[in-house]
């Protein structure tokens, strides 16, 4: 006997899918859609102090200190060491590599210059200066006859004292003359460098007080040539 409001004369109520509702489908999801992870992601310093090994962590006592030290040492001890031979040829071979840059960068080898003795107007500046006399470099010489005066009588060194204040100043008129002229040249042969004014003026008056002998690099051409 069938009840009216039961469901359809086709279904049957012990069937289960029957006894279950719609069947719902799967929202739709957008393409290239990736699920959460459920977990937030990890910020850049975390990840890398994740992925480093373990550090040891300091030593707390002043005995685990010097049982560290020690193991170190035994370690450095177990490396294998030069022979007095090896050592020998490892120092010759220091020796004229250092002998080699050295020869290199007074001979004005761009490459083993000083950064401040680096390009063309550094090396035009230098050539200027080296083909000129000045009276800059009598500088160090006089400056080794004050300390001299020391010893001397009170007259001596008066007289002296004197002649190096004056020797200053036309020392100072002339670096200034000096500035000037290296700035007019390296403007008119490089008219694109920066490096003009105070800068390369005071680079070719501090290398006019040094004595020619000693100048770093070498002087290339001789007093009076053209430049």
């Amino acid at each position: 006997m069938k009840l009216s409001g039961r469901g359809s004369s086709g279904s049957n109520p012990d069937d289960p899918s029957a006894q279950e509702g719609p069947a719902q489908e799967p929202s739709a999801q957008p393409s290239g859609h990736t699920p959460g992870k459920g977990r937030p992601t990890p910020k850049r310093n975390e990840a890398r102090r994740g992925a480093r090994a373990p550090l040891t962590p300091p030593p707390m006592t002043r005995a685990e200190a010097r049982a560290r030290r020690k193991a170190l040492k035994a370690e450095q001890r177990k490396k294998p060491k030069m022979s007095k031979e090896e050592r020998k040829r490892f120092n010759a071979e220091s020796r004229s590599r250092a002998n080699e840059r050295r020869a290199r960068m007074m001979a004005g080898d761009e490459d083993y210059l000083l950064p401040r003795d680096r390009g063309k107007t550094r090396k035009l500046a230098r050539d200027y200066v080296d083909a000129r006399r000045n009276l800059a470099g009598m500088f160090m010489p006089l400056a080794l006859l004050v300390l001299l005066t020391l010893f001397m009588p009170p007259d001596i060194q008066a007289v002296i004292t004197l002649g190096m204040m004056v020797f200053l100043i036309f020392m100072i008129v002339e670096g200034i003359v000096l500035g000037r002229q290296i700035s007019n040249r390296v403007r008119a042969r490089f008219p694109d460098s920066d490096d003009t004014g105070l800068g390369i003026g005071w680079y070719a008056f501090v290398r006019a007080t040094q004595i020619r002998r000693l100048r770093v690099p070498k002087p290339q051409v001789r007093p009076g040539d053209a430049v």
